[in-house]
């Protein structure tokens, strides 16, 4: 349970202090910030994952990915996004991967990597900061 909370703080002040930086220098540039944060869950459907998402200051919502494994999180997804009133967002292939504790995650779309970014496991599920690729 410490470690939980531990680890939820420190995820919770990485993310802040990058979206702070980066919303800095969004606003100087007038472009939205590159960063996001996603907290999977597991789905009582085997093989599925529940999304919260948020990217930037502005865009968040709910999420879906399926198509995975039976137990844990490592696999290969195909997930769905949506913003908060229900409008379709995006949809990518979603790859995760383990390195000892640490997640690696891709989004992938027709082939190209899209967006990656690295998490870990906390008491609700698995949570997980990105920022999209340059093409």
């Amino acid at each position: 349970m410490l470690r939980s909370i531990f680890v939820s703080t420190l995820l919770t002040g990485l993310f802040l202090t990058s979206a702070g930086t980066s919303a800095a220098t969004a606003s100087e540039t007038g472009a939205a910030s590159n960063i996001g944060f996603v907290l999977y869950t597991k789905n009582r459907a085997a093989g599925t994952l529940n999304a919260r998402w948020i990217y930037g200051k502005e865009y968040r919502g709910p999420g879906i990915a399926t198509g995975g494994p039976k137990d844990g999180y490592v696999g290969k997804y195909h997930v769905r996004y949506f913003l908060e009133n229900g409008e379709f967002s995006d949809e990518y292939d979603l790859v995760i991967e383990k390195s000892g504790d640490v997640y690696n995650v891709s989004w992938i779309t027709k082939g190209k990597l899209s967006a990656n970014g690295v998490g870990m496991e906390v008491a609700d599920g698995l949570a997980v900061g990105w920022r999209r690729v340059a093409d």
